[in-house]
């Protein structure tokens, strides 16, 4: 299959924001052990600004545009040396997009987008894509801002035409309720339809150091449904998941694309 893997920030990195060391390695581990079975991977990663904050040690996540744009490019570059350096051991290939609202709603720039990736597939290597959060700010404007990358995850899979979008994040998947608030809360482990009551059921974003919330993994869904990808939110802690949901084990929640619709 053509799997595209998003992993949140709350999974890379400590609440301090440096880098969970354990918890990537075996991330890593996972999606090299894929690659090895075959799959084409690519791979969604936030944690640029929450690493940046850590490695200038800064005291939080920071409220101004330019230290957030800072903070980004620092982490940047610890998060490809790091894939680098994991993957590698591997005996595989990472290459870097980073990406602006404009790389995929352009349809020239797009298709320049659309073409590098499946020439980087076709050679085996694997793409690490994340939004460039030094150059793309809220106070560019909405129009060059994707925001968040639960959704950059699902352009990306919409793109490549991915058969699995696979969301890591802090949470086992999407709940009848909050379940750090509602001890009845239960796990919904299939979706077939984004009714406006299952979008009630979003919650605000969740973690300090990162900015998606359920409600964005919904929006991803709808866009990964309508062209026929399936799309499953796990929990990130557990990197092992991954083998039963490329399986098609009941791993999370599971929201079943509309093949053959798009």
């Amino acid at each position: 299959m053509k799997i595209v893997v998003k992993v949140g920030t709350s999974t890379l990195a400590h609440p301090t924001g440096r880098l969970d060391i354990r918890r990537v390695e075996a991330l890593v581990k996972v999606l090299a052990d894929l690659k090895n079975g075959g799959h084409a991977l690519v791979l969604v990663s936030s944690g640029a600004i929450g690493m940046g904050v850590g490695r200038l040690n800064l005291p939080g996540r920071p409220a101004d545009m330019p230290t957030k744009q800072a903070a980004a490019a620092v982490g940047q570059c610890e998060l490809m040396y790091t894939y680098d350096k994991l993957f590698g051991q591997y005996g595989h290939t990472v290459a870097q997009l980073l990406l602006t609202a404009e790389d995929v709603s352009f349809p020239r720039r797009r298709e320049n987008f659309v073409n590098a990736m499946e020439r980087l597939l076709e050679l085996g290597a694997l793409p690490v894509v994340n939004e460039n959060d030094a150059v793309a700010t809220d106070e560019v404007g909405v129009a060059t801002t994707i925001g968040e990358n639960d959704t950059l995850s699902a352009i990306v899979a919409q793109c490549v035409g991915a058969d699995l979008l696979i969301l890591l994040s802090d949470i086992d998947g999407l709940y009848t309720a909050d379940p750090r608030r509602d001890a009845h809360a239960a796990l919904i482990p299939e979706v077939r339809e984004i009714t406006p009551e299952l979008k009630a059921l979003a919650g605000d974003p969740g973690s300090v150091l990162g900015t998606g919330g359920m409600a964005t993994k919904l929006k991803a869904a709808e866009i990964a449904m309508a062209c026929g990808c399936d799309m499953v939110i796990a929990n990130g802690r557990r990197p092992e998941q991954l083998y039963d949901i490329a399986e098609g084990r009941h791993t999370g929640t599971r929201f079943l694309g509309r093949r053959g619709e798009a």
